[in-house]
């Protein structure tokens, strides 16, 4: 009877894989795209700094808040201007269904230490609001 209740659950993991619709195995091959795309980035980085006293690999681990400490998204990618400057960061908007996506300007964010030990956060003063308000990033292949 076990070898039964094993064999079946294959089948239904992939009854529920059939279950998605193509646009969310568009996203979820999106955002797995951008995390492989950060992911290179920060390894060709290094532990120089990138912006802000962080380096990119940091940027990327950092969740972005109000000022109340609220989470508001977490940093997906590092962008950079023409100079090779960091200018903004793509956040995916926190509990956002489907997972939108903002671009927020590195000028006027700070550096706090997060809730959990080691952990780093940005700090803005836009609210859950303004990033609702924001336009969709471009998320074109690097």
């Amino acid at each position: 009877m076990r070898f039964t209740k094993l064999a079946i659950l294959p089948v239904a993991l992939a009854s529920l894989a059939a279950c998605e619709s193509e646009a969310e195995r568009q996203a979820d091959a999106t955002e797995d795209r951008i995390e492989r795309e950060a992911e290179q980035s920060a390894d060709a980085a290094g532990d120089a700094e990138a912006a802000l006293g962080l380096t990119e690999r940091q940027l990327l681990d950092a969740d972005l808040v109000a000022g109340d400490g609220t989470e508001l998204g977490d940093v997906e990618q590092v962008r950079r201007d023409a100079a090779g400057e960091v200018s903004e960061l793509l956040i995916e908007i926190e509990d956002s269904d489907p997972d939108r996506f903002v671009t927020v300007p590195i000028d006027g964010l700070s550096v706090i230490e997060g809730s959990f030990l080691n952990d780093t956060d940005l700090q803005t003063d836009l609210t859950a609001q303004d990033l609702a308000g924001m336009p969709d990033a471009s998320i074109e292949a690097r």
